[in-house]
């Protein structure tokens, strides 16, 4: 994945938009122009660092309703508004929506490439968030089922004589399986697994609430 970042430039007014791409590239920042929402749709943006700098009234769909064409579609990319009909309805839809800022035209630079910056902060910590979902998805995928189920109950605060009389297994056995998921979770107490189930749910929302689930 290329690590450089984009900026998304999403504006009808064609002479806007091709100053603010040279305003872009003198700041050291690859960008990309669309002419509308719907251009913009029809080139899903790459997974690397970006941002998207939208216009709110366009021809067709509006930066509004692009901003909840993202959202329903999973693509968690920041958003700086810079409209030239800005409104209060508006503004609070678009910052109730997630976006970064939103800034009236004429804007100045300095404050245009603060807000930017602001949004590539943004996309920066969303990635480390969904790198460390993946990592703890991969090493929740690496359990049996059984060391999945030995886990839930570990989770919930069971003895090992609770979770063996449950899963009909002996004591030893269940004592023998929370060892090993133990060491392939890397992690040396249930407490420790306790923090871990916690963090997977806080890191993948809409995850299933049992983190043992995740790879079944």
């Amino acid at each position: 994945m290329n690590a450089s970042p984009l900026i998304h430039v999403v504006d009808d007014d064609e002479p806007l938009r091709s100053a603010l791409l040279r305003l872009l590239d003198m700041a050291g920042f690859e960008a990309r122009g669309y002419a509308s929402a719907g251009e913009f749709l029809l080139h899903p943006p790459p997974d690397r660092p970006s941002c998207l700098l939208l216009d709110i009234r366009m021809p067709g769909p509006s930066g509004l309703d692009l901003q909840g064409a993202l959202e329903e579609n999973g693509i968690p990319l920041p958003i700086v508004f810079l409209t030239g009909h800005a409104d209060v309805p508006s503004s609070v839809q678009a910052l109730k929506g997630g976006a970064v800022d939103f800034l009236e035209k004429p804007v100045q630079r300095n404050a245009l490439l603060a807000a930017l910056g602001r949004a590539l902060a943004r996309d920066a910590a969303q990635r480390e968030v969904r790198v460390e979902a993946m990592r703890l998805r991969a090493l929740f995928a690496t359990l049996s089922t059984r060391e999945r189920e030995v886990f839930d109950r570990i989770v919930a605060g069971k003895l090992n004589k609770q979770i063996a009389d449950e899963l009909g297994s002996s004591e030893r056995t269940i004592k023998t399986q929370r060892a090993h998921l133990m060491v392939k979770l890397g992690v040396d107490s249930a407490a420790e697994l306790g923090a871990l189930a916690e963090k997977l749910s806080q890191s993948t929302p809409g995850a299933a609430q049992r983190p043992a689930d995740v790879g079944g």
